[in-house]
């Protein structure tokens, strides 16, 4: 079997919009797949695993990355650091995987910027209704906070038409499948971007 060139996709989505949890699965069901873990100075909410879902490190430890010119993209999302290490890219598709990235709108446009070829993949939420009842669902943040959050979704939906594919979480099941099938169609491309 011909194996061709491992290939970056990047899962962007508003806060709540599913996107770290389509991404984990992903890699359950999607072999060759790497995870890139960003890194954040954001506190750790209940139930993340450090060095898992994000590398939690001081607002000191991030500034000093960005010195050594250390990212690939970063970016201050409501007043914290999140940012992809240059090394959690390259390191897997040195091994012949396949990346996937969890970053926001503004981190996407970066890579793209550097990567070309990168898939970039806008996961939607049903309505934005809805997406308030995730956010409140969650109870990590307050009402002033979700509503910072659901203003900058307004914006970041904005940013739709900048990707190459738009998924809708109204299911997540289906969500992962729809992930997952334009995974093996990129990987079936003829013609490279």
């Amino acid at each position: 079997m011909i194996k061709g060139k491992p290939l970056i996709f990047v899962i962007s989505a508003p806060s709540g919009g599913g996107k770290t949890t389509i991404c984990r699965g992903i890699i359950r069901v999607c072999p060759g797949v790497k995870l890139s873990t960003s890194l954040t100075t954001r506190k750790r909410r209940e139930g993340e695993r450090k060095n898992f879902d994000y590398h939690f490190v001081s607002q000191k430890e991030f500034l000093k990355k960005i010195k050594q010119n250390a990212f690939a993209e970063w970016a201050m999302v409501l007043k914290n650091y999140y940012g992809t290490l240059k090394k959690n890219i390259e390191v897997p598709l040195k091994q012949g995987k396949d990346v996937i990235l969890n970053i926001d709108v503004k981190g996407a446009l970066q890579i793209k910027k550097i990567y070309p070829e990168a898939i970039l993949i806008f996961i939607l939420p049903p309505s934005l209704d809805v997406l308030k009842k995730r956010l409140v669902g969650r109870e990590t943040d307050s009402r002033y906070e979700i509503k910072k959050r659901l203003n900058l979704a307004h914006r970041e939906l904005t940013f739709v038409k900048n990707y190459d594919y738009a998924v809708i979480n109204d299911s997540l099941k289906k969500a992962v499948r729809k992930v997952e099938n334009i995974i093996i169609a990129e990987r079936c491309r003829v013609i490279k971007r």
